[in-house]
């Protein structure tokens, strides 16, 4: 299997049809940061390929000393700085609201190990994660997102956010204790029945 690198020297030299890999490699990743970010599935699906896009369009830009997850993961993420501004235009509660509708979820295609009811509660935690994560401060969810939805270390995270090492670990730090709360707070409501 090349590594993302060499595919991207191929492309470079005029192999386009191996951008395929690429996408392959780094869909579901892009998808799932964007959903749950946006909770909305078209804006998600549309964010993605739009980075994908833009990743192509800018190929020869493209430095081999680097990663390329981090290179794109930083057009991803500056397209939804773009993105969440002409949100600001709109209610926050609108976003929200949209991890409610079943026809956004995306998340992990279940496994053949998995039964029905395992399957429903992972959509449910995703769905409710995903809404948590839009109560914390951007930096701080986007980190989470980076690390968790992206799988990257936070070397990469500081590449992508443009911030120091330290500053990357802090935001994924303070947002899993954030996070952590939250979810303690949503277990205690759920006990207490009146």
């Amino acid at each position: 299997m090349l590594d993302d690198a060499t595919i991207m020297k191929r492309i470079c030299a005029g192999e386009y049809l191996l951008f395929d890999e690429l996408v392959m490699r780094y869909r579901d990743r892009l998808l799932r940061f964007a959903w749950s970010k946006y909770g909305k599935h078209a804006a998600a699906e549309d964010l993605v390929q739009e980075a994908f896009l833009s990743a192509f369009a800018a190929r020869k830009s493209y430095n081999p000393e680097f990663a390329f997850s981090t290179w794109l993961w930083t057009i991803f993420l500056n397209l939804c700085r773009r993105h969440y501004k002409r949100e600001l235009r709109h209610p926050r509660e609108l976003v929200r609201s949209s991890f409610n509708a079943a026809a956004a979820t995306v998340v992990p295609e279940p496994s053949s190990s998995e039964t029905p009811l395992q399957a429903a509660l992972k959509t449910e935690q995703f769905e409710l994660l995903a809404l948590y994560l839009t109560e914390l401060p951007e930096v701080q969810a986007d980190a989470l997102r980076l690390r968790f939805f992206g799988g990257m270390k936070f070397s990469e995270i500081a590449l992508t956010m443009e911030c120091s090492l330290s500053a990357a670990k802090v935001r994924v730090k303070n947002g899993l204790l954030q996070l952590s709360h939250r979810f303690s707070e949503g277990l205690t409501s759920e006990g207490d029945v009146s």
